[in-house]
């Protein structure tokens, strides 16, 4: 304990580079490391003028840690085209109709231009299919293409062409509801809008809370962007986090990672730009984890030990909603503890797929 107590002084500098945080291993303190990176999120918020570019878009995805009042602000935010989202919605023909073309969109593409193969996918079909009513289901993937979804459920035996059974997914509305006929679109194939900065807390984070209240299945990209490099995890956006723990039925909580979609959809593939269709004769390769079992009661209760050591530290406002009575500091620790599980699960599971899905000569 001295040895943790002293490790938290040592952070305390805002200054304190906490690069090796990215990627804890399993000799540290995991309330070392939960506090360290809470110390970091609560160093007083930057004015917006202030910021590089790069910063504004990159480190503002967390939410309110630079722009605060666009946290107070989503409370009265509309929902962009939810009439459209709903499953009555003329008597739910169109949803079908974009499920059933975008479905036949990704089993083409994944079958008949490119191989693609599953390790595990029975764990995922049977959680698809098969889980109890009520309980809601999260995927979290890592994201290398913008085709990832759909193109990673067109694998053989899936039922990605069935609007009942399809997953809700959170779409960046900047790139996926630029104008209406986008977002009609993108609605009816059940994607969520979220804005890039809008925070943990922006009223289409309360629409994906509804979804998961139902019982039903959310996709998620916890990485916040694409990145086609073979790198390791980068470390959790925190939304997925916060849903999770906000869910009033905890969610069975899957990882995935994939490969090939970077080659499928490149990001540079000529003059800096991706190519206007997929490519062909790739391989794209499908590993399927276990689920993550969280003890969110416990995680709670360490969250709120843990928050005491970064109690001084300056806070900016966080809506006080939390129905299990944590503050923003117990919050931001219980979402890091969470990510935390979900990043070693998936940087386990990408370790994984080098070895066993190595490309054939």
């Amino acid at each position: 304990m001295d040895k943790m107590n002293s490790f938290v002084e040592f952070l305390k500098s805002p200054y304190q580079s906490l690069e090796f945080l990215k990627y804890p291993d399993t000799k540290g303190s995991h309330q070392a490391i939960c506090a360290a990176r809470s110390l970091e999120e609560l160093h007083p918020p930057k004015a917006k003028s202030q910021l590089p570019a790069a910063e504004s878009t990159e480190d503002c995805v967390e939410g309110p840690l630079i722009y605060p009042l666009q946290e107070m602000a989503a409370g009265v935010a509309q929902r962009k085209m939810e009439w459209a989202a709903k499953g009555t919605h003329l008597g739910g023909v169109p949803r079908k109709a974009v499920i059933a073309a975008v479905g036949a969109f990704a089993k083409v593409t994944a079958l008949l231009l490119n191989s693609t193969s599953v390790h595990n996918a029975d764990t995922l079909l049977r959680l698809v299919r098969f889980r109890r009513p009520g309980v809601p289901l999260i995927t979290v993937s890592n994201h290398i293409s913008t085709l990832d979804d759909p193109i990673m459920w067109g694998f053989k035996g899936f039922p990605v062409m069935d609007a009942r059974l399809a997953r809700w997914v959170l779409a960046a509305e900047d790139i996926c509801f630029k104008n209406s006929l986008l977002s009609y679109f993108f609605r009816l194939g059940k994607c969520i809008p979220i804005t890039r900065g809008g925070g943990i807390y922006q009223e289409h984070m309360n629409e994906a809370l509804e979804r998961l209240s139902g019982g039903e299945w959310l996709h998620t990209f916890p990485e916040g962007k694409v990145c086609q490099d073979d790198a390791p995890i980068r470390r959790l956006k925190w939304g997925t986090a916060s849903l999770i723990d906000r869910s009033p039925v905890t969610p069975i909580v899957l990882p995935i990672m994939h490969r090939g979609l970077e080659e499928v959809m490149p990001e540079k593939f000529f003059r800096g730009k991706r190519p206007p269709f997929p490519l062909w004769n790739k391989r794209i390769n499908v590993v399927v984890g276990e689920p993550i079992e969280f003890n969110l009661p416990e995680m709670r209760k360490t969250a709120i030990s843990t928050s005491r050591d970064v109690a001084s530290a300056p806070t900016i406002g966080w809506p006080s909603i939390s129905p299990h009575g944590l503050d923003e500091a117990a919050q931001r620790c219980l979402y890091v503890a969470i990510s935390g599980r979900i990043q070693a699960a998936m940087e386990s599971l990408r370790s994984f797929s080098k070895v066993f899905l190595k490309p054939k000569s």
